[in-house]
């Protein structure tokens, strides 16, 4: 499964990505989640909720199935 993000900022918060994108309602399931390793920024596993996700990046997130974020610029 894949989605697509569009930044107007320069980066977002990991958590905030994860809410943004519809993958988790709160900051706490997206806390549980991202501690507990679920998550991948870039093929790393990253364990901060505040991690800076800047456009070019790619998030994701275990589950059946994956789900794959591209992060994006929004069009000026």
């Amino acid at each position: 499964m894949e989605a697509t993000v569009e930044l107007r900022t320069e980066y977002i918060r990991l958590a905030a990505l994860l809410k943004l994108a519809d993958v988790v309602q709160s900051g706490g399931e997206a806390k549980m989640l991202i501690q507990e390793g679920y998550v991948q920024v870039n093929d790393a596993t990253d364990t901060r909720r505040g991690a800076k996700i800047r456009p070019g990046d790619v998030v994701v997130v275990e589950g059946e199935p994956p789900l794959r974020i591209q992060v994006v610029p929004a069009d000026a």
